[in-house]
């Protein structure tokens, strides 16, 4: 599933991300431009994950449009780059949207070779005459008065701002038209700062890559600070910046997500464990969707019916909610869902017995907590076995691995593989990438992909909450309207303490 980790690991990288990306995200202007009149073309269903038939190729772009819009597209076809660009555009429905009832959309790929990202852009251009331009608005517009005024006070929890460093100078890089602010605790004590800084050396590879003539990155530092993070966000939002990449402190990006306001620019906040709220996106991976594409992994491989074990809290019924629409795509169906909290995991272990007969499947969503109490009363009915399996999540992967862990299921991100970018990362640097060094360049590079083709007033929710999603170095990823993210990614077995390779992807959608 990892476009990236196909292309040559040089220069020519940057070409890729952003045509990749106005590929993507030219689709689904032409797709909104069919429901408002144009002729649309038939979809065929999506294939399954197990499925290794090519997807049927869209119809000729220049075929549907009519009138200047088509003339314009016409003369270009006439480019031979252009036309290189067409022959690796590939279209499938959005398998989850289908599901629910809805439109799909048609997931876009680049091929092999690496094409010019101006032409990309120019077509990009193009096509935005079908759908306009965002507007330009004051900043009083941008949120409520009252919310500016007085931003709710955030608790920092605890550890984050003990021991930190000297707070390090505001960083500007590129000399582009668009004003992008990212925020990381590059002061911070220990892992936290850690990773910031990691994710400002990612920053500084995607901007040397691709952003530097298209953005101006203004990085900012949080100190590991949620009321720090805060302030910073609601400066930068109120100053008209077109996006904010950040926090990467959760209250502080529970607290902007309660900000109202109209033309509030998209936040893509990098906090984990952060469920997303309309318009504020959530970037790294979460319970959610590693859930989902677990449970996902079975349900491809014949399993109907399937019982959550979910630990209460604010994330409970996002969980509940990412693995039913998933499991539909394949016709199964989530029997029942238990919560738990702290010693009941085997009263939620009895309740499941009492309420469903036999399930395919058990998964166990076990949010901070050690999964390891629900697997031993699981393990005392017998589970897993050979006719149920246990489905477990990324968050497992934050204890040591028990040796009641033994024959889960697992989907979750491959922190070690990083795509072409890690070799660069690491000549550059000289430390190895992780996944937050991913997560970072990937949304730089995003923001920078969408600056070269649409503009630097291209950030529109239309854009970012594309059905067909974008490929990043960590895989296939998307946005959704109630700012969560979906990726696609590998899928494991604990064995004999470790994780093994059963799938190279899955996904929930």
């Amino acid at each position: 599933m990892r476009l990236l980790a196909i292309m040559p690991a040089d220069g020519s990288l940057l070409r890729a991300i952003a045509a990749t990306i106005a590929l993507a995200a030219l689709a689904q202007i032409v797709a909104t431009a069919r429901t408002n009149g144009l002729e649309r073309p038939p979809m065929e269903r999506c294939p399954s994950s197990a499925s290794t038939d090519r997807p049927a190729r869209p119809p000729s772009l220049t075929n549907e449009l009519a009138g200047p819009e088509g003339s314009a597209l016409r003369r270009l076809k006439n480019n031979r780059t252009a036309r290189q660009v067409r022959r690796n555009m590939r279209g499938r429905p959005d398998r989850e949207e289908q599901a629910g009832g809805r439109q799909g959309g048609t997931i876009m790929e680049a091929g092999r070779k690496v094409y010019c990202a101006r032409t990309s852009a120019i077509a990009f251009a193009l096509a935005l005459t079908l759908s306009g331009c965002q507007s330009k608005g004051n900043v009083t517009e941008v949120l409520d008065p009252a919310a500016i005024a007085a931003p709710a006070e955030q608790a920092t929890p605890a550890g984050q701002n003990g021991g930190a460093g000297p707070a390090q100078a505001t960083q500007s890089l590129g000399t582009g038209s668009a004003k992008v602010t990212m925020l990381l605790p590059l002061s911070a004590p220990g892992t936290a700062g850690e990773n910031g800084r990691k994710m400002r050396d990612a920053a500084k590879l995607a901007m040397a890559d691709i952003g530097n003539g298209l953005l101006t990155l203004t990085i900012e530092d949080t100190k590991g600070d949620s009321t720090q993070a805060g302030k910073l966000a609601v400066h930068a939002i109120t100053t008209g910046v077109k996006v904010v990449i950040g926090p990467t402190e959760l209250p502080a990006a529970q607290h902007i997500a309660t900000l109202s306001g109209s033309k509030r620019p998209p936040v893509l906040a990098l906090a984990d464990n952060f469920a997303g709220s309309a318009g504020v996106y959530a970037v790294p991976l979460s319970e959610a969707d590693s859930a989902a594409a677990g449970a996902a992994g079975l349900a491809a491989k014949g399993s109907k019916k399937f019982v959550l074990l979910v630990a209460g809290g604010q994330n409970a019924a996002a969980v509940e909610k990412r693995v039913a629409n998933g499991l539909s795509i394949y016709g199964a169906t989530l029997a029942v869902t238990v919560p738990y909290s702290g010693d009941g995991a085997a009263k939620a272990v009895d309740e499941m017995g009492s309420l469903v007969d036999t399930p395919d499947a058990v998964i166990v969503a076990s949010g901070d907590s050690s999964p390891s109490p629900v697997l031993a009363a699981l393990k005392s009915k017998g589970i897993p076995g050979k006719a149920i399996s246990v489905v477990g999540t990324n968050r497992w992967l934050e204890h040591p691995i028990d040796p009641l862990f033994e024959g889960a299921y697992i989907a979750t991100l491959d922190s070690s593989e990083t795509g072409p970018i890690a070799d660069r990362f690491r000549t550059t640097y000289n430390y190895p990438a992780d996944v937050n060094v991913a997560y970072a360049y990937d949304m730089v590079a995003l923001t920078a992909g969408i600056a070269s083709a649409v503009g630097p007033d291209g950030f529109s929710k239309q854009v970012l909450e594309n059905p067909n999603g974008f490929r990043g170095s960590t895989g296939l990823f998307r946005f959704r309207a109630d700012g969560s993210s979906q990726r696609s990614m590998p899928f494991y077995q604990v064995q004999k303490g470790a994780l093994k390779l059963v799938a190279k992807s899955t996904s929930g959608f």
